[in-house]
């Protein structure tokens, strides 16, 4: 079938979603998870079936790790969507409302984008993520995973459009794309008129090819070149938690902590035990001259370390002169996506979260809690790093766009 074709299915199925009460579309969000978990052994198969591949491929252990499913992860993500059937209904909510001096009231109110594209590498967790998330919000769902994950996506989906089905809602309100050729990423992004917002999610070059050459509307999320700024207020023992926290939690996530950049006044305090911690974590450091000063197991960081996103055991690090220095180096090299301070100063504090742009800003925190489950929205559709209808983690309003609802009583201009 082609990618138009199911982008018209798709649009049928959202008429029906977006009239769809909240009962019934919580009750398919507890059918799809049960199912899940119902049907785990399979998706399993499926899953070790694109790892065996991935393996012989080549692909990187941070891809692995991304791409791998267990029974635990499997019941990780089911859970996801009972939360989120758990979470209000953002459709129909009124934004704002009032009458206006002639008598007319006005209300606007949220309702469904519609059709949503999704472009994703490697994760079948953001499969059913998605489909959840759209399908709470009304909107249909059209998936285009990575070639990699085929299998794995196959099999969630089957599982997933059995169940909402078996639930009495439309099954093409979640569809999946042909991963094998290039040519289905081509179509979705030129489906402009039947596809109502693109997201796209992964690595730097798939965002910039959609956001570049997409006709349909693009809602970007961007790569984490997320950094840990230690000020030189802050408390050694809880900088080095922090920081080692924000690295090492998950490595292959786009809130991990790629730099860390140290104030000159704490660097002796500090530094001695974060490249302990960083060395029994097995975290590789690539420091400059004044970090290498430390321990010989550093290695010379060069311009290109300090402006990539690893996903992987190693971790940019710099000496800074100032808090100006290390938003100069945020403003140079960062993504928008997370910057986190640790500091005992309101004062500096303050002041790094009016001056770093990013999507989120931690004080005293680790980067990795910037997500939507964190942040109480349940499952996400990705972080947005730009600033134009969403920014930040994705929950089920950013899912949702606004119409006016006027009424009069025979009103005439």
């Amino acid at each position: 079938m082609s990618v138009v074709e199911q982008a018209r299915r798709a649009r049928d199925a959202a008429e029906e979603l977006a009239v769809a009460t909240r009962t019934a579309k919580d009750a398919a969000l507890h059918a799809m998870a049960d199912a899940l978990v119902a049907r785990t052994p399979e998706i399993l198969a499926a899953n070790a079936t694109d790892l065996a591949a991935g393996r012989a491929a080549g692909l990187t252990e941070a891809v692995l790790d991304r791409l791998a499913l267990d029974a635990g992860r499997v019941a990780g993500i089911a859970d996801a969507l009972r939360q989120m059937a758990a979470l209000p209904d953002p459709v129909g909510e009124v934004v704002r409302g009032s009458t206006l001096p002639n008598g007319l009231e006005l209300r606007q109110v949220r309702v469904p984008f519609g059709v949503v594209g999704i472009i994703y590498e490697a994760r079948p967790n953001v499969t059913v993520d998605a489909a959840g998330i759209c399908l709470k919000s009304g909107n249909a769902a059209l998936l285009r995973g990575s070639s990699s994950a085929a299998h794995s996506n196959a099999a969630l989906v089957t599982v997933l459009r059995d169940a909402i089905a078996e639930a009495g809602l439309p099954a093409d309100a979640v569809q999946l794309l042909d991963a094998s050729s290039r040519d289905s990423v081509k179509e979705l992004m030129r489906a402009r008129g039947l596809v109502d917002v693109l997201i796209p999610r992964g690595g730097a070059s798939l965002i910039r090819t959609v956001v570049e050459e997409s006709t349909v509307p693009v809602i970007e999320t961007g790569v984490g070149n997320c950094h840990v700024y230690v000020d030189a207020a802050a408390d050694v023992a809880k900088a080095v938690a922090i920081t080692l926290n924000a690295k090492t939690q998950r490595l292959s996530t786009c809130n991990t902590a790629e730099s860390l950049l140290v104030h000159a006044d704490v660097a002796d305090a500090f530094l001695p035990a974060m490249l302990a911690a960083f060395a029994d974590a097995g975290v590789t450091v690539h420091g400059s001259p004044e970090v290498a000063a430390h321990s010989d197991a550093v290695v010379p960081a060069t311009e290109e370390d300090f402006a990539t996103e690893y996903l992987s055991a190693d971790i940019s690090v710099a000496v800074v002169d100032s808090l100006d220095a290390a938003v100069a180096h945020i403003r140079r090299y960062g993504t928008g996506h997370t910057e986190a301070i640790v500091t005992d100063s309101q004062a500096a504090a303050r002041e790094f979260v009016a001056r770093v742009d990013a999507a989120a800003v931690m004080v005293n925190a680790s980067t990795r809690f910037t997500d939507g489950g964190e942040f109480g929205f349940g499952a996400e559709i990705g972080i947005s790093t730009q600033k134009l209808h969403a920014r930040g983690p994705m929950g089920l309003p950013e899912l949702t766009s606004t119409k006016y609802v006027v009424t009069g009583d025979g009103h005439l201009r």
